[in-house]
């Protein structure tokens, strides 16, 4: 063991693929009504879906310092010589900081990333960088393939309302009204790390048949790992999977996945993102 990975649960990575590359992963704080619990360990999206439904008030927060420290620390016992951490984007959670705090005490080398991305925007480039400490990488050989896999990589979603993500401070009242007009449905993506509109539509059907041209469009004729994640929302994510792998002439893998309790808190019930990922040849 060389180089460890660190990364928080904002990824929802498959826990397979945590297990096969040895990632850490630190959870964030998910906060029902005043309660506060580990992001994935004690509360999962149908979690915090119900307290929606019920408007009972749900936030998150970062991990503590000390999380990410013990994090570290961990990857040090078990023998690594450096550690690359890497994290949602700074501009909408403070667990890029808390990182960085943690890593100015560790005993080891800790190169702290913000991915300046959340969900498998953030999961591609932990998995690249992950695979290359794999294959004996040094620490910052590691830290470039994850800075150079997040740089590639684009994430667009969509969401029944935007009145989550502006409760959340994630976006403006500005888009939220643009939003709730006459019903429209709108498609989002990750621009310099802040959650931006991009497209308004007047029904979930004509939105969704966007986001398949957006993830189309980026991928281009590159070969690209592509994931689709959900939250309580399967049928659509199964069908949308289906159609991207008819569409993309060089898909090198996807993947389905449910996002968690943190992304859910912001979103609500219903959303639908994809993310693009530039790939090698070996499947994520």
């Amino acid at each position: 063991m060389s180089v460890v990975v660190v990364t928080d649960s904002s990824a929802y990575l498959e826990p397979a693929a945590v297990e096969r590359w040895g990632i850490s992963v630190v959870p964030l704080q998910v906060i029902i009504g005043g309660r506060e619990f580990d992001d994935g360990a004690q509360i999962d999206a149908e979690g915090v879906a119900a307290a929606l439904r019920e408007w009972t008030p749900v936030t998150t927060s970062r991990p503590a310092p000390q999380r990410f420290g013990d994090a570290y620390e961990g990857a040090a016992a078990r023998g690594a010589t450096g550690v690359v951490s890497v994290h949602l984007s700074g501009e909408m959670s403070g667990t890029y900081e808390a990182a960085r705090l943690a890593a100015k005490e560790a005993r080891i080398p800790v190169e702290v990333i913000d991915s300046r991305s959340i969900g498998m925007g953030l999961g591609f480039p932990v998995l690249a960088a992950a695979r290359a400490a794999a294959q004996g990488a040094s620490l910052d050989e590691v830290a470039a393939a994850a800075r150079t896999c997040a740089e590639g990589t684009r994430i667009f979603f969509y969401v029944n309302t935007l009145e989550h993500l502006r409760r959340g401070g994630r976006i403006g009242p500005a888009a939220t009204l643009l939003g709730s007009a006459l019903a429209i449905k709108p498609l989002l993506h990750l621009a310099d790390g802040s959650i931006a509109l991009l497209e308004k539509v007047r029904t979930t059907a004509r939105a969704l048949s966007h986001l398949e041209d957006l993830a189309t469009s980026a991928a281009g004729e590159t070969l690209v790992n592509v994931a689709i994640q959900h939250l309580s929302n399967p049928t659509h994510a199964t069908s949308l999977a289906t159609r991207l792998s008819a569409r993309i002439p060089n898909l090198n893998h996807l993947t389905i996945t449910e996002a968690g309790a943190a992304i859910a808190a912001h979103t609500g019930p219903g959303m639908l993102s994809v993310t693009i990922s530039p790939a090698t040849s070996e499947p994520t």
